[in-house]
């Protein structure tokens, strides 16, 4: 096995090279320009890619601290969308072959909590309102707004899908608005984008009551659109908006529970109504197992604002019931507690939540930018904790290397989910963002510009 360990100017250097030249070999210089559009359309179902650069494991200086990773060069064979062999050195197979000329492997990106139904994004700029505004102002406005909003729905989704595949994202699960302005034209119109994108793309679809169950009375309209092709009810800040926690809950589990769905909540409110309703949430979810390892709540600002004592006991019985937290990682006083969630083992997801719509303008779609993000607000700086940050970026939390330094991702049937970036380690690459050099889902090229 060959281990490299380069200056970062040498890599560098490098990686100017490759991306100058095509990355492809074995296959001649004239056939490039066939080869690249059969990995991007998907008719190339069986290649190897060569030259890839994969992590190995840490090296400890003498008091045992993890001060840079080790990584070498291997060759990854992909058929029907699996990864099939990870091999070192001259392979047998005589395949068509992508030379990633020492491009770093990372898994696939998933933007977990956004909005897509309702996004400017694709049309005219537009800024969000003054501060100061209430949820309940923002459902008033959302009213006169969607109406505006609906004929362009399908083609602005299709461009937000784009623009996450950019940011090496292959799957999002997409909070839709379910209330009796849109009706069922939201979500019509968001599947219709999904399935245009369905051999690129992966989904989940959570019905969002954005005007609250009880307050918009949403409830028949979520039992309906629960035979649509969703896959979590959602609910909303059951106490401000809604005006009853526990009818509020009720009904967002009932449905979910009727109609084998999971469930995920938006919930803003701080204690003492914020934590009241977590801890509705953990006996619901404790007296119904089936719910159980598919229940999320996205934001809770409750847990940002609690006293230590109280986030540690539920931050454990989160744990042991599966309730996961989906956080966009705000800044400010909702800053999370995400040290104290993941070290009870809490499942941690992030969003982009809007890109740019009547909430807020400042997505991205760039999960590896929520892991900065994450890396910065709790400091952590080092080689170590940089590369641990990446996991709440990726699907099931996984890191290329574990906390004990031994390679866990790739390996053999993964599902060939990965970007490549410029990048010597997942820590560097979380510190300092490179582009995208080529996004894949299920082995086929879904974005970025490799070989030109």
């Amino acid at each position: 096995m060959e281990e490299h360990k380069i200056s970062r100017k040498k890599f560098l250097g490098l990686g100017a090279a490759a991306t100058g030249a095509a990355l492809f070999s074995g296959i001649g210089a004239n056939a490039v320009a066939q080869v690249l559009p059969e990995i991007k359309g998907g008719e190339l179902k069986e290649y190897l890619l060569i030259n890839v650069r994969l992590e190995d494991g840490f090296e400890y200086n003498e008091k045992n601290e993890v001060v840079a990773t080790k990584t070498a060069l291997y060759n990854i064979h992909i058929a029907n969308g699996k990864i099939k062999s990870i091999t070192t050195g001259k392979s047998v197979l005589k395949l068509k072959t992508v030379d990633a000329k020492g491009l770093l492997m990372l898994p696939g990106l998933r933007d977990m909590h956004i909005h897509i139904d309702k996004t400017y994004y694709g049309a005219t700029w537009n800024a969000a309102p003054r501060k100061g505004y209430t949820v309940k102002d923002m459902i008033a406005l959302e009213q006169k707004l969607i109406p505006q909003l609906l004929p362009d729905s399908q083609r602005k989704a299709e461009e937000a899908i784009k623009l996450m595949q950019s940011q090496g994202s292959y799957f999002a699960r997409c909070q839709c608005n379910i209330d009796p302005v849109s009706g069922l034209k939201s979500l019509e119109h968001l599947l219709a984008a999904l399935d245009k994108n369905k051999d690129s793309f992966g989904w989940e679809i959570v019905a969002f009551p954005q005007h609250g169950i009880l307050y918009s009375k949403s409830e028949p309209l979520l039992r309906e659109v629960a035979t649509m092709g969703i896959d979590f009810i959602g609910g909303l800040d059951p106490t401000n908006v809604d005006g009853n926690m526990e009818k509020s809950l009720d009904a967002m589990f009932q449905i979910a529970i009727d109609t084998n769905k999971g469930i995920d909540i938006h919930l803003h409110e701080s204690p003492p109504s914020g934590k009241s309703a977590i801890e509705y949430i953990i006996k619901k979810t404790e007296e119904n197992k089936q719910l159980q390892g598919k229940t999320y709540i996205s934001h809770g600002f409750a847990l940002a604002k609690m006293d230590q004592k109280d986030l540690e006991k539920i931050a454990e019985q989160m744990a042991n019931l599966g309730i996961g937290v989906v956080s966009t990682i705000p800044i400010g006083k909702t800053i999370m507690p995400i040290p104290t969630l993941k070290k009870y083992g809490v499942k941690l997801m992030t969003g982009t939540d809007s890109i740019v719509d009547h909430w807020q303008p400042f997505g991205t779609c760039d999960m590896l930018e929520k892991a900065k993000l994450c890396a910065q607000l709790y400091g952590w700086t080092d080689e170590y904790n940089l590369s641990r940050a990446l996991h709440i970026a990726t699907k099931d939390e996984i890191v290329p290397l574990n906390d004990a330094g031994t390679r866990v991702w790739p390996a053999v049937d993964n599902d060939a989910d990965f970007i490549l970036v410029k990048a010597t380690c997942s820590a560097e690459a979380v510190a300092r963002l490179p582009k995208r050099e080529g996004v894949f889902y299920k082995g086929k090229m879904i974005a970025g510009e490799l070989g030109s």
